[in-house]
């Protein structure tokens, strides 16, 4: 929708006033001189600022606005003139970050149809590479099907999406049970909620599981979605919450090769306040020497989070089968595993990671090339199991 009223410059011209689609905003001068895109502004090729910004004079005003064939074509007082669309306009001042983020689902033990994707069929079409990343995005987590049953046969999908991220253990590793592990997902043992490697920076982004055999007695995934966690801690104990969010532990990996240390929330915010990223690792954690009162007061809010993600009502239960794979965000999805014992038969799953950066990209590049479909099938993620009453954000 175009602009309803004439472009009115205020404040002695350091702002523009004008209606974009159903909102009045007030655009400041700077803002629109540094991102408007002309030749002389913006490259062409690669859409980056060609203006150093910084060297823009600060008391830059607005000498004329006016709308021409729905471009906004304006002038400044250093004597630059040019225009953006309308619908440029519209695009700058929402907030995408916001606008994708309500897409997401939150869930407990309830969700009654867990997402789900044909790995043959995001292989070779982009609508359903977009649906399983799409899913993934609201979900925190997919269940991937029709995986070849080989030690490499996620490798295919993940070149689809990024390159495999590469850790001290190498590309895609071994699951399974070990003589002198040396790492607790070696051993038989069950596996608490936890997030992956919190100790690394950047922390790996997203986690794929692929199940070669699974016919221990046990050894089921269990899925917890830390989002909803903090949700509900936030709403039963704004104490709780807002210490975890202020505290930061710091987390280790040690062994005869490798040094990894990192620190941070286990519930991190964004600067609108809302939780993004969630980190809970046991095993790793250390929580240095503080005052008292403090240290305490984390105790209590961190016993009051596990106490969460633990309880069996926000715990998804689900068992691997050969060829099958989940992809869990590991900024929101705190994953375990039941105890199994190997007299049933064997478990060997294979696990790799895939940054966050190349699989938003992915997803958001596949958005815009399949745009009038994907648009025309919006209304099915409204219809979308939604649970714990309907929350999402």
């Amino acid at each position: 929708m175009t602009q309803q009223t004439p472009p009115q410059l205020t404040d002695d011209g350091r702002q523009l006033a004008l209606t974009l689609g159903e909102g009045h905003h007030r655009l400041d001068a700077l803002w629109l001189r540094e991102r408007l895109p002309d030749a002389e502004t913006l490259d062409p090729q690669t859409g980056q600022r060609l203006i150093e910004a910084a060297e823009l004079p600060l008391d830059l005003i607005l000498t004329q606005a006016e709308i021409q064939d729905e471009r906004l074509v304006v002038a400044f007082s250093d004597g630059h003139r040019g225009s953006i669309t309308i619908d440029e306009l519209e695009d700058a001042v929402r907030c995408q970050r916001s606008d994708d983020n309500a897409s997401r689902v939150y869930w407990d033990s309830t969700l009654a149809t867990p997402p789900q994707a044909s790995f043959k069929q995001a292989l070779e079409s982009d609508p359903a590479l977009l649906d399983l990343l799409d899913q993934l995005h609201r979900f925190g987590f997919v269940r991937v099907t029709d995986v070849p049953v080989s030690e490499d046969g996620m490798q295919p999908l993940i070149d689809r999406i990024g390159p495999l991220r590469r850790t001290n253990w190498g590309g895609i590793a071994d699951v399974k049970s070990v003589a002198n592990a040396y790492d607790l997902t070696m051993t038989q043992r069950g596996l608490e909620p936890h997030t992956d490697n919190p100790y690394r920076d950047p922390i790996p982004g997203y986690i794929w599981l692929h199940c070669l055999t699974n016919a221990a007695d046990g050894g089921d995934s269990t899925l917890v979605d830390g989002f909803e966690a903090a949700r509900r801690l936030r709403q039963q104990d704004p104490d709780a919450f807002a210490c975890l969010t202020e505290v930061t532990p710091r987390f280790r990996y040690h062994d005869e090769t490798t040094r990894l240390e990192s620190e941070g929330p286990l519930i991190e915010l964004d600067a609108r306040g809302e939780v993004t990223r969630v980190r809970y690792s046991n095993r790793t954690e250390r929580i240095d020497l503080m005052d008292s009162a403090l240290l305490r007061r984390y105790y209590a809010a961190r016993k009051a989070f596990y106490q969460l993600i633990r309880s069996s009502e926000l715990t998804l239960e689900l068992k691997l089968s050969p060829g099958e794979m989940l992809i869990m965000d590991n900024y929101r999805l705190l994953h375990g595993r039941t105890a199994f014992q190997l007299e049933g038969g064997v478990r060997h799953l294979r696990q790799g990671y895939v940054d966050r950066d190349s699989t938003a990209s992915r997803r958001l590049l596949l958005k815009d090339r399949l745009k009038p479909a994907h648009d025309s099938e919006a209304g099915t993620a409204d219809n979308l199991p939604r649970t714990t009453q309907g929350a999402s954000v």
